[in-house]
């Protein structure tokens, strides 16, 4: 082989070389254009979603608001009935012993009274 040859096979394999390290570089640059266009596509998509996610945060935080506010009213009317059935107990054993008296007054009334018919003694008869 000739010297010529080999300066052109060395020529063909370092063009052959740079033609392939060019084709891998562009592939790669490509490869990595696609990834960085589909990162950002990824990256507006958490960007939507995310904002979608702070409403529903906000509605859960709105409806747990709502719901320990109406839990305070229950409470409230709850303690409101507990103290109102205390009330009507206590006027309950008011009237109980209210009659308890008049009771014992009529009876003293009727002990008092002579007219009153009194079925432990006998009735004086008119004649």
């Amino acid at each position: 082989m000739s010297t010529s040859s080999v300066i052109w096979i060395i020529v063909v394999v370092v063009v052959v070389v740079v033609i392939v390290a060019l084709l891998v570089w562009t592939a790669r640059n490509k490869r990595n254009e696609r990834r960085h266009l589909e990162a950002e596509a990824i990256r507006k998509d958490v960007a939507d979603s995310s904002f979608e996610v702070g409403q529903r945060e906000a509605r859960a935080k709105e409806s747990e608001a709502k719901a320990r506010m109406v839990q305070a009213e229950a409470d409230a009317k709850a303690a409101e009935a507990s103290a109102l059935q205390q009330h009507a107990a206590q006027h309950r054993r008011d009237v109980a012993s209210s009659k308890d008296e008049l009771n014992e007054k009529r009876d003293q009334a009727d002990t008092i009274d002579p007219a009153t018919p009194n079925p432990e003694k006998p009735q004086p008869k008119n004649e």
